[in-house]
């Protein structure tokens, strides 16, 4: 029997285009009808099936990107180019979630003509917005969105254009996230690691703040008192 905690590798990627008032992404709308993520703005993407492994040749990050293509061609028309897309990060699911993932998280340029069809079965809408009003919408209350997707986008922010966002990306490590979720009284939260209360899943442990917290329906990734051995996910 399978064990419904086990990891099942997933992967996600990022699409990206740039326009003459700076650089997009694409977000598509969840069905509010799925059991995982229903009603959320998303990032193309899903689990990776045997075909993409047998693609990969055994390779976990060429099967990654080979998968993440793939979900974007049937979740919105538009295939990526493999060569074109970086890592970004890589989330693993809470070990108290009933389904979890390893999900690789890749951004990619696209033309900026390619049209987006979408099936209107999971997908039920989509935009293209720039980095910027994506991130504002969320902080409105105007698109809910799970916390690895608000993080990606604000690692995002500093980029003006898909080459400088390949070039940047390059340089950096992409980090491996393990969020540990909690809760305070009535707000919600995700801890990583460098949070004082990571290792013991008390959140109001004093000492350094390396979280994500649920204010007003959208996230607030905060990060203050952290050691340099734990890296910011948003660099400046």
């Amino acid at each position: 029997m399978t064990d419904p905690k086990a990891l099942r590798p997933a992967s996600t990627v990022v699409l990206l285009r740039d326009t003459d008032h700076g650089m997009e992404t694409l977000m598509l709308k969840r069905n509010k009808a799925l059991m995982f993520a229903g009603g959320l703005w998303v990032f193309p993407g899903g689990a990776i099936d045997q075909e993409d492994i047998e693609a990969g040749g055994g390779d976990a990050d060429e099967t990654a990107r080979i998968a993440a293509a793939r979900e974007a061609q049937e979740e919105c028309g538009l295939t990526p180019d493999l060569d074109n897309m970086v890592q970004l990060s890589q989330w693993t699911t809470p070990t108290a979630e009933p389904k979890r993932f390893q999900t690789w998280i890749y951004a990619a340029p696209i033309v900026q003509d390619d049209a987006v069809t979408i099936d209107g079965g999971e997908i039920h809408d989509h935009q293209w917005m720039r980095v910027a009003d994506v991130v504002a919408a969320h902080k409105a209350g105007e698109m809910g969105m799970m916390p690895p997707t608000y993080v990606t986008l604000c690692s995002l922010l500093r980029y003006h254009n898909t080459a400088d966002m390949i070039e940047g990306e390059k340089q950096i490590t992409p980090p491996e996230v393990l969020p540990l979720f909690a809760k305070e009284d009535e707000t919600v939260l995700v801890m990583f690691e460098g949070d004082a209360g990571y290792d013991n899943g008390q959140s109001t442990t004093p000492g350094a703040r390396h979280r994500a917290v649920m204010q007003n329906g959208s996230w607030k990734y905060i990060y203050e008192g952290v050691s340099t051995d734990y890296p910011t996910f948003i660099p400046d």
